[in-house]
């Protein structure tokens, strides 16, 4: 699988962790920062790059890691088009793709550790979007609620 990664300097260390299990696993990654623990990187540019990168086919899935992962999640939140979740459990892993055909997955460097990450990546990488007409009524509404003006 075609994955991009990235984060600030909060989840640099356990992004670094994540980017070598990936590789080993066999997949095509793409890293777009941060480079180093000092670089002063703001997740929303990161966040960017990461969401070009999925809406163009580049890349099938995403994964952000900062300090909680909250304001990645709400950084590709904000770009049309786009599916993200704070993931730090073993169930919103491959729910949020089941149900809600979440593109991007963000984690806490601070909130987890390597071993769960892994866990949660494998997790969120191998679910599928189920397409059960629930959960494609509520993603048009979804869509819908991203160009409504009100």
């Amino acid at each position: 699988m075609n994955i991009i990664i990235g984060g600030d300097r909060s989840g640099f260390e356990l992004k670094q962790k994540v980017l070598k299990k990936l590789e080993a696993d066999g997949h095509a990654v793409t890293h777009v920062g941060s480079y180093s623990a000092d670089e002063n990187v703001d997740f929303p540019d990161v966040a960017r790059k990461i969401c070009k990168a999925i809406l163009s086919g580049d890349a099938q899935r995403g994964i952000m890691v900062c300090g909680t992962g909250v304001g990645a999640a709400i950084a590709c939140n904000k770009v049309r088009g786009i599916r993200a979740s704070v993931v730090h459990d073993i169930y919103t892993a491959h729910q949020c793709v089941e149900h809600d055909d979440v593109q991007v997955m963000a984690m806490g460097g601070q909130i987890v550790g390597d071993v769960v990450a892994y866990e949660l990546i494998d997790l969120f990488l191998n679910a599928r979007y189920s397409g059960d007409e629930m959960y494609r009524i509520r993603l048009e509404k979804l869509e819908q609620m991203e160009v409504d003006k009100d």
